[in-house]
């Protein structure tokens, strides 16, 4: 439930559900995003222009001329979460990884004392949890990494991360969709596209409550599934 709900200027209310990062809030945010979605299909809800899910907030955006602030936060605050469901919603994917075209593996090892092939075997069978989407299009936040692998940024970013990179910093994993600058530790590549602009409808492959793991394959099977894309 909510810790608090609050004004963000005259057209966005800020959903606060604490500052604790965990798969039991974040699925409370994620069940409010598809719920207020979909009374927005469904015109139940009108002059809901945009919502966007974090680890523990949901910032709702609206147009002043169709909807109020005070009429946004009665509807909030008649929701019964017991009653929202994300099962509906969710989807379980199993994304290829080839940690031969890795960046920082050999670090990684030095640094947590364990070698390469025991950091791949963590990383594998993790079943990961997708907080959100963000900082560029069809960018997941996923949790939660083993202890054993928890990191921190680098100390000095990259200007450029190849597009596909998987990377890893302290409970997150992330892919980048598109060549980008970013500071996290890169441990393998997919050939998977997280993101088609051409697709207006669903453009974003990932969802926020989706869940992801990560499936080992070569760099010939990696340049062929390349190709077929």
């Amino acid at each position: 439930m909510f810790k608090k709900l609050s004004n963000i200027g005259d057209c966005g209310i800020v959903c606060d559900f604490g500052d604790e990062v965990s798969q039991k809030i974040n699925t409370d945010v994620i069940k409010l995003f598809h719920y207020v979605r979909q009374q927005t299909f469904n015109s139940n809800l009108e002059g809901i222009l945009n919502c966007t899910p974090s680890y523990n907030k949901l910032i709702i955006n609206f147009d002043l001329r169709k909807i109020n602030a005070i009429k946004i936060l009665n509807f909030l605050k008649s929701i019964d979460f017991s009653k929202l469901n994300l099962s509906q919603n969710k989807k379980e994917w199993t994304i290829p990884i080839c940690y031969d075209f890795e960046m920082d593996l050999e670090n990684i090892s030095k640094v947590l004392k364990i070698e390469k092939d025991e950091i791949i075997n963590i990383h594998s069978k993790t079943v990961f949890f997708i907080y959100m989407i963000g900082f560029v299009p069809g960018h997941p936040f996923m949790g939660d990494l083993d202890s054993k692998l928890f990191l921190n940024r680098l100390k000095t970013p990259r200007v450029k991360i190849p597009a596909g990179s998987v990377g890893i910093v302290e409970k997150f994993c992330n892919i980048y969709p598109y060549e980008s600058p970013g500071g996290w530790n890169i441990i393998g590549k997919t050939p998977t596209k997280l993101f088609n602009k051409k697709d207006s409808n669903k453009p974003c492959l990932l969802s926020p409550g989706d869940t992801v793991r990560f499936k080992s394959i070569s760099k010939k099977e990696f340049e062929n599934l390349e190709n077929e894309q």
